[in-house]
């Protein structure tokens, strides 16, 4: 369908080539339709034809242009994300979504806009940002160019870790389309793109403004003097039934996007479907809403100040977010106060706020010029160190926006970028202050009552970055992160403050055969969460001001007030509260599953599962009750998404720090096993126990060995003076709460299903009937091992089983693979609490089974092989066992291409020849670690200077193959148990 308007804008200019374009826009969303109208405007004003290809309504263009050189086709060539509702998106529906909509009908969709581009004649092609429109032009031999803050091939790498590997083709696809692409017209607030060859920066893409303030306020009735938000959600969500006792008073609201039927209170005012928002932005004084680039970029124009709540699973906010907070121009609210009213004191700090943007923001003019040149031939080269910048392969799984706090690391160049050019602040703000001209903060400005940090430097680090809080002014938030404004007002000084300090661990040996009982190997690593607590009478606690209004409506009741360093390189909001009388029902805790439901709602703060998870778990199993308010602050170097434990190390260490403050003795095991049932139950990731247990009960420089069943530490192993252990993370994220990780999990669990029945058959088989006393009945039991089929028969973990068992009676008759449905049809149920079989899925079975059998022989192997005698030989033994465990991992579906290239450079440098025949490998194994599919890998060589170079080279070769530079974890910390709990107090002047 194609609409053009009646009348031209401006007469072109006469001397000047007209030229086509075909400018194609992606179907999320009406915020890209707004921008290329902008872009669009100034080129048709040029003298240009512009073919819109759109899904969204024609108004948007029609409204502001009218001219006969405006064509409109009315095509959806993509879907964007697909929204539940405002906030939240559905990201297995979104890949699915786009599979269906560009991935099965693609060769027709080419051959169709191969053909639609000749016949229009198009001298260049425009995508904001259509995938397939960049391969369609290349296929037509035309140039094209995109704009755009964001690609969907990084937007599309985190929902394939969420949804499973098997989806990641379409980011490959989407990728590879991006890569037919001239240059990228790069906007502000951008995300990382490293599919475009080259990249020009470009101001911000606006509307222009039609009418004043004051023109806008008289033709709605509103007098100047009236204080005026506008609700701007893209469309008002069903169920959204918003009150008059919402907003302050004297206020009125401006909701966009209403439905017809929507009744609003006298002091909420519907606006019109097509109504122009920037000029209804331009006469408000703040802006209640989520952030998208049309809104964040017209806030920043209009100097609006702008309430935000934070979307699902959107990976473009954290940097929209940031700019948008750079320039004082956004305050976050929570979205449990959203939905329950709690505005006010959002919407009276916005009017405090000093929005400073001064940037150009005439970048709809800029883009429609460089796009002129472009047609015409000329050639665009920015110089910006396109290859380095483009990441190839950490696109594709998901390269996480994340560094270790307080850590030295190498940040890619697209990040240096961006924050050069919005100001983002490190994870950790600097712990060193003055205080009316005095000396820096220090660890020593506290007084220790109890306990001791044992040298621990990252210790000492968090104890100055707590010192440094004292002197931070909450009122000058551009000086500070949010996460340290927000900490700054946590603490009383005055009072004791409890600090507990839990390390993360690295998998030597055992992996996700931990949940089959399996025997493990892990090491306590240098990099640790500290979390400092502080319980406070609930009239005394010191309240943030959202929760003071709530406190103020419900009475003084215990709240919990959680600040968590490092939030603003990922997409979770730094700050969580609550009344602790949520947690529970009646004169009872709430079950597990209701605590699961309540922190899914909001997942930008989901995270908080895994801190106040450990309150509701210690009021359901020991029945600990609450009746005080607590402040906790947790600061963690343990990096998330690296397959180092970084979860554990959470719940550990607030657990430890909640029993101390409390006065709770729990013993280590104990209390690994109740953050176990946190991860499991409340946050809902299927994991083993290792990873509490390590963080818990390990010690510095010794393996702990422990037999999952369901946690007995068998001993804690001294690491050998001449063997070295290191950690080298991928940059691929990891998550036991991924898709991959689950079904490995329910088709290991289908296997020891399966062999239990078939030991019960054997068993028919060999007495069809009951066998009598005799001598020859008793020769004929022993003749078939009942008893031994009988103790498989009632088979409680899978590692019980030998390998030579395994393969002497089950291994020919468990399948490769079988439905959900046909599972449940033939055995019934998995007998696993934590996963669900899905019955349409289809479930990898032998290698999920047959590795943790294997797994158990090599790691009570390699333990054995510690003690043995100090050749090159024992260290070749023990590097072939972790070569076969990775080998085992990627036979279950656990693999990555980042931890296989890790692996195979060990092997590369294992096997080199060298010059000297005395000299022999330094290196000698590696493995992926913990629950696979990304993270981080393991790797075993010689205590020496060689080794350590080795490794150093491993991070270059990396580096120069991905874009990415690897985390090296060496060294050991002490677990929680033995590090014990500080007892703290300000020293006061």
């Amino acid at each position: 369908m194609v609409a053009r308007g009646s009348g031209a804008e401006e007469a072109p200019p006469p001397a000047q080539q007209r030229l086509v374009f075909a400018y194609y826009i992606t179907g999320h969303g009406f915020g890209h339709a707004t921008r290329a109208l902008e872009v669009v405007r100034h080129l048709i004003s040029a003298g240009h034809d512009v073919h819109v290809v759109t899904a969204a309504p024609e108004f948007v263009f029609t409204t502001e242009i009218d001219s006969p050189s405006l064509h409109i086709r009315r095509v959806l060539l993509d879907c964007g994300a697909v929204q539940a509702d405002a906030l939240t998106v559905d990201r297995l529906a979104s890949l699915e979504k786009y599979h269906q909509t560009a991935v099965v009908p693609r060769e027709a969709i080419l051959r169709t806009e191969v053909e639609w581009l000749h016949s229009i004649k198009a001298d260049l092609v425009v995508s904001d940002v259509v995938p397939v429109a960049c391969r369609a032009a290349a296929d037509a031999g035309i140039r094209s160019v995109c704009v755009t803050n964001f690609s969907w091939d990084f937007i599309y790498a985190e929902y394939v870790v969420a949804a499973g590997n098997h989806h990641r083709s379409i980011v490959w696809q989407i990728a590879e389309d991006y890569s037919h692409c001239e240059f990228l017209l790069r906007l502000p607030g951008y995300c990382p793109m490293p599919a475009f060859r080259d990249v020009i920066d470009v101001p911000l893409v606006v509307r222009r403004l039609h009418k004043s303030r004051s023109e806008v306020r008289k033709e709605l009735g509103i007098a100047e003097d009236v204080k005026v938000v506008i609700f701007n959600f893209g469309g008002q969500p069903a169920g959204w039934k918003l009150k008059k006792e919402w907003l302050p008073d004297g206020w009125l609201c401006l909701v966009c996007g209403a439905s017809d039927t929507q009744e609003l209170p006298p002091n909420y005012v519907k606006l019109a479907k097509d109504a122009y928002t920037p000029d209804l932005m331009a006469a408000s004084d703040c802006m209640l809403g989520k952030i998208g680039y049309g809104t964040v970029s017209e806030a920043l124009a209009y100097k609006l100040p702008f309430v935000f709540v934070r979307r699902d699973y959107f990976n473009e906010e954290p940097f929209l977010r940031n700019m948008l907070e750079h320039y004082q121009c956004g305050i976050e609210m929570i979205r449990r106060d959203l939905l329950t009213g709690h505005w006010k004191p959002y919407l009276l700090r916005a009017l405090t706020l000093k929005p400073c943007y001064d940037r150009p923001i005439n970048g709809g003019e800029v883009a429609a010029h460089i796009l002129q040149d472009t047609a015409v031939g000329k050639k665009y080269i920015s110089g910006k160190l396109s290859g380095a910048r483009r990441l190839r392969d950490a696109i594709v799984l998901g390269y996480q926006l994340q560094r270790a706090p307080g850590r030295d690391v190498g940040i890619p160049e697209w990040y240096s970028l961006s924050e050069k050019e919005i100001g983002v602040r490190p994870a950790v703000a600097p712990a060193s202050r003055r205080i009316n001209g005095s000396a820096e903060s220090s660890f020593e400005d506290f007084e220790i009552l109890h306990g001791d940090m044992q040298g621990l430097t990252d210790t000492m680090a968090f104890l100055t970055s707590l010192s440094g809080l004292v002197g931070n002014d909450p009122r000058i938030p551009e000086k500070q992160s949010r996460e340290r404004t927000a900490a700054s007002v946590l603490f009383d000084l005055q009072e004791d403050i409890y600090v507990a300090r839990a390390p993360g661990r690295l998998d030597v040996m055992g992996g996700i055969a931990d949940y089959s009982g399996s025997l493990v190997l892990q090491m306590p690593i240098r990099e640790a969460c500290h979390v400092a607590i502080q319980r406070s009478d609930p009239i005394k606690q010191k309240l943030w001001k959202h929760t003071q209004a709530r406190q103020l409506a419900n009475g003084a009741v215990p709240i919990l007030q959680i600040v968590s360093f490092g939030s603003e390189l990922s997409n979770r909001a730094p700050t969580f509260d609550m009344d602790l009388s949520d947690f529970m029902d009646g004169d009872k805790p709430i079950s597990y599953e209701k605590a699961k439901e309540y922190f899914s709602q909001d997942p930008s703060q989901k995270w908080a599962a895994y801190v106040a998870g450990t309150v509701l778990v210690l009021m359901t199993e020991l029945g600990v009750q609450f009746t005080d308010s607590m402040s906790i602050l947790v600061s963690s170097s343990v990096p998330e998404g690296k397959g180092v434990s970084s979860s554990a190390s959470v719940e550990v260490a607030t657990m430890s720090a909640i029993a101390a403050v409390y006065g709770l003795n729990i013993a280590p095991r104990d209390l690994a096993i109740l953050c176990q049932k946190v991860e499991n139950h409340i946050v809902g990731a299927p994991c083993g126990v290792m990873d509490q247990m390590t963080s818990a009960c390990g010690e510095a420089n010794k393996l702990l060995a422990m037999v999952c069943q369901p946690a007995e530490v068998k001993e804690l192993v001294s690491i050998p003076t001449h063997i070295r252990f290191w950690g080298l993370d991928s940059g691929i994220r990891h998550s036991v709460g991924g898709t991959d990780y689950g079904s490995v999990r329910v088709g290991t669990y289908m296997g020891r299903k399966m062999i239990k029945c078939a030991a019960s058959d054997l068993i028919s088989q060999s007495f069809p009937s009951t066998p009598t006393q005799s001598c020859d009945a008793s020769e004929e039991y022993e003749k078939y091992g009942v008893d031994l089929l009988k103790s498989e028969a009632s088979l409680q973990y899978l590692c019980n089983l030998p390998p030579h068992r395994y393969e002497a009676a089950y291994a020919r008759d468990i399948p490769e693979f079988i439905t959900g449905d046909e599972f449940m049809e033939k055995y019934g149920d998995h007998n696993d609490a934590v996963t669900v079989i899905d019955p349409k899925r289809s479930y990898s079975v032998k290698a999920p089974t047959r590795h943790p059998i294997y797994e158990n022989f090599r790691v009570e192997a390699f333990k054995a092989l510690l003690t043995a005698a100090k050749t090159d030989e024992q260290l070749s033994a023990l590097g072939e066992l972790m070569y076969q465990c990775h080998y085992s991992y990627n036979a279950c579906g656990l693999g990555s291409d980042g931890t296989d290239r890790l692996v195979n450079l060990v092997q590369e440098i294992q096997h080199r020849k060298t010059t000297s025949q005395h000299e022999g490998p330094s290196l000698f194994g590696a493995k992926i670690t913990g629950g696979g599919s990304g993270g981080s890998v393991c790797v075993i060589g010689k205590n020496s200077l060689k080794s350590s170079e080795e490794i150093f080279e491993i991070q270059k070769r990396y580096k120069a193959a991905t874009g990415y530079l690897p985390i090296v974890f060496e060294g050991s910390s002490p677990g929680a148990g033995k590090f014990g709990y500080l007892k703290i107090r300000w020293r006061s002047a």
